[in-house]
This record gives structure tokens, sequence and C-alpha cells, in this order.
């Protein structure tokens, strides 16, 4: 346990989009992810951690993950929305998705995600 006088986070920056980074590298080493992007509901990346190229990918897919509707949904939406957990976000009346790809099954990735979903509007809401 932190004393309020100890800060557990280990980088720290001032830059909105530079403690984003650090926040969602902490959660993919935290919660061995592959990849953990934070994304617009257009499908642009905002912020990530892991190959750049996976990030993007993600984040394009993003809106289309959250449909119920999966009609017309490609081979490769299907495949990536089972291995992505997604996770809506409402920050200053903006509407994000946490988007986080497990690197490998089994693993219990909800607390790291949970953390980092916290982390996150901690960060954009003082921004």
């Amino acid at each position: 346990m932190t004393s309020q006088n100890e800060d557990r986070r280990k980088k720290r920056s001032l830059d909105p989009l530079v403690a984003l980074h650090y926040q969602l590298g902490a959660a993919r080493s935290e919660g061995e992810l592959e990849t953990i992007v934070l994304a617009d509901t257009a499908g642009m990346v905002v912020a990530g951690a892991g190959s750049w190229a996976a990030c993007e990918e993600i984040a394009a897919y993003a809106p289309l993950f959250t449909q119920q509707d999966s009609a017309g949904a490609t081979e490769r939406i299907a495949e990536l929305r089972a291995e992505v957990d997604v996770r809506p976000l409402r920050i200053s009346g903006q509407d994000v998705l946490l988007c986080a790809r497990r690197r490998r099954a089994g693993k219990d990735h909800e607390a790291a995600i949970t953390r980092a979903a916290a982390g996150i509007s901690r960060i954009l809401a003082a921004a």
C-alpha cells in the first residue's frame, strides 16, 4: 500500500498525450495485453500501446465492435471482436472507446483495463 506522499507511478507527464501513453503502456504490461488503444467514436487512435499498426486497426474497427447487429460483419471484424475487449467511456461529455487485445487466453485482464479506464478519466478530466 502506498502512503499519501508516495506515488506508485514510475513515469509522469503534464502533457496529456504523453500521460495517456504512459498509462496505456503500464496497463499493457500489467495485463499482459498485446495492444491497448484509446479510440474516438470515429475510429481514430487517441493514444495506444503496442504495435502502431495493430492500434490503428483496432481503433478503426472499435465503433463496429460496439454495434449489437453483427449482420454484414466481415470475417476480420468477427475475428477481432472475439479477441478485443471494448469499454465505452464518457469523459467530460466526450465518448471514447478503450480497446484491449489479449495476448493469451485465460488471463484475467479486467483489473488492468479497469485501472487504465480510471487513469484515462483522470488524465482527460484534468486536461
